[in-house]
């Protein structure tokens, strides 16, 4: 039976390096894949999944009016798929997640998602909430904060280093602007934030 699997954490904490690598097994072994990245995260190229370690790979960007099962249907009829892969997963409509889990239930093509669980404010995005609700297997990737606690938060900084608590729920950004951390030290950031650890 195949499954829909959500590996989310913070930022930093090597998801799409883990996506890219997952993509590079199968293809090694003969198998097709099928990658899909958010549209709106265009900073290595547009439709391109790019790891902080400098691996890269071309994807089908996709934005909340893309119908992924329908496209991957349309791959796997050509071509059969032994797995779609999906980067920036938060990203997702909870629809798009049902068109997924749909996807593995009525093509047996497995699904792997990776993304944010939350957003700079401790906030689920519409798709991470989605994927904890459907998904057949979580898996928390871990991260660490600058004090050595397990990161599990997003804090968004200024260019200043001081923290951000409102604005808009997606602002693309790296290290420039956001920060992993503790929940200790995302709701007060203090002196970990001003040493820029």
């Amino acid at each position: 039976m195949a499954k829909l699997y959500f590996y989310y954490a913070s930022m930093n904490a090597g998801k799409s390096t883990m996506l890219l690598q997952a993509a590079f097994n199968y293809r090694e072994r003969g198998m097709e894949v099928m990658l899909f990245t958010a549209a709106v995260d265009d900073r290595a190229a547009p439709g391109a999944i790019a790891s902080r370690i400098g691996l890269k790979a071309s994807a089908t960007p996709f934005d909340a009016a893309t119908d992924l099962r329908a496209l991957a249907e349309a791959r796997h009829a050509a071509t059969p798929l032994s797995c779609v892969l999906v980067d920036e997963a938060q990203f997702l409509t909870r629809a798009q997640v049902l068109g997924l889990a749909a996807l593995c239930d009525e093509a047996r093509v497995p699904v792997l998602a990776y993304g944010l669980r939350t957003d700079f404010q401790g906030r689920l995005f519409e798709g991470s909430g989605a994927l904890l609700g459907l998904a057949d297997a979580l898996t928390e990737v871990k991260a660490i904060c600058g004090c050595g606690r397990k990161a599990t938060m997003n804090l968004r900084i200024d260019g200043a280093g001081s923290p951000v608590r409102e604005g808009a729920q997606t602002e693309i950004g790296g290290n420039d602007r956001y920060m992993a951390v503790c929940r200790r030290h995302f709701h007060a950031p203090g002196a970990l934030v001003r040493r820029g650890t």
